[in-house]
């Protein structure tokens, strides 16, 4: 069965996806989420991870999750923004790649990054390093709400990702979202078409009320 919004994200940009929660009052940009590679983009649904320090007393694992997700899944992984070890490596990038998952969001480090670029794989994540989190820390929760750089991610909430950064849609409210995103970038294409055809900026910007696109609807 085909996703409808799914489809419908896939056409829009983060930029434009930002400003449509402005305009509604939803946080969804990822803070400090950056793309490993620019010249890739990535939307689909979210499988969340959570993890947490290792347990002294009953030691966990980083997680033998890959192996069971459908292809189109986003992998969004919580690791508290530390950036002294990783959660996502070659391997996990190679099984993914292969897998057809839309890609890799993580609120701390990846490493191997040549992998992902010479695949195309796309990977967002807080920095990138060498430290393994093997020993370090663990799977403390599996498809449960998570937080990365400030927006709080759910199973199945859509993301987007491009060469700005990783916005996510509440699944609650996608409809509205993607609703008011299509109607933003209705409006701007219109003013680049106008200043194409000989009106300034300005004027094309006031015919077609820009400066308002992303504002709040005043009471």
């Amino acid at each position: 069965m085909t996703d409808v919004n799914l489809e419908r994200l896939k056409k829009l940009d983060c930029a434009t996806l930002s400003d449509a929660m402005d305009k509604l009052g939803i946080e969804g940009v990822c803070r400090g989420i950056k793309p490993r590679d620019q010249k890739v983009s990535m939307a689909g649904r979210a499988f969340t991870i959570l993890y947490g320090p290792i347990d002294p007393v009953a030691p966990g694992t980083v997680g033998d999750y890959i192996d069971d997700l459908a292809p189109g899944t986003v992998v969004v992984l919580d690791n508290g923004g530390r950036e002294d070890c990783t959660v996502w490596g070659d391997i996990l990038t190679m099984v993914a790649s292969q897998k057809g998952l839309a890609g890799t969001v993580i609120d701390g480090p990846c490493r191997d990054v040549h992998l992902c670029l010479s695949l195309g794989y796309p990977i967002y994540s807080r920095s990138y390093s060498m430290k393994t989190g093997k020993d370090r820390v663990q799977v403390d929760a599996v498809q449960v709400p998570v937080n990365i750089g400030d927006a709080r991610v759910s199973p199945g909430d859509l993301l987007r990702g491009d060469s700005d950064g990783v916005v996510v849609l509440p699944r609650a409210r996608e409809d509205e979202i993607l609703d008011v995103a299509e109607a933003i970038e209705v409006a701007e294409e219109k003013i680049r078409e106008a200043v194409r055809a000989g009106k300034t900026l300005r004027e094309a910007r006031a015919a077609l009320g820009y400066h308002a696109l992303q504002s709040k609807p005043r009471a």
